[in-house]
């Protein structure tokens, strides 16, 4: 049976979720990519709490990008989310890629927050 896009990617993320689970000593770097966005929470899954989130949607990143679906707006998110996960004390993270491959926004988001200090 052929199975859509959407729902390959799906399938792909309850796989990689079996696996990744984030906890208070290493909440999960969740990562959401859309055609127009890119969002990042880090999440404390043992109490079911977002910890730290940023996206391209948020005002003092608008301002500054042309497009929220390029390269340089995932390495802008990924930059903010490690630095507000630092200032919460937030080190070490498990890298959740939400099913897409790690390449292109997802692989800029994840090399920006690993230069700012996040570690994963």
């Amino acid at each position: 049976m052929k199975s859509s896009r959407t729902e390959a990617t799906r399938r792909r993320h309850q796989r990689i979720r079996r696996k990744v689970v984030g906890t208070s000593e290493r909440p999960r770097l969740a990562v959401f990519r859309s055609h127009q966005h890119i969002y990042a929470q880090v999440i404390d899954d043992s109490r079911h709490h977002t910890l730290v989130a940023a996206s391209t949607l948020e005002p003092e990143l608008r301002e500054k990008l042309e497009s929220g679906s390029n390269c340089d707006a995932s390495s802008q998110v990924g930059q903010l989310i490690a630095e507000r996960a630092l200032a919460k004390g937030i080190e070490q993270v498990v890298f959740d890629r939400g099913g897409k491959l790690y390449h292109g926004r997802v692989k800029a988001l994840a090399d920006a927050a690993r230069e700012r200090g996040l570690k994963f």
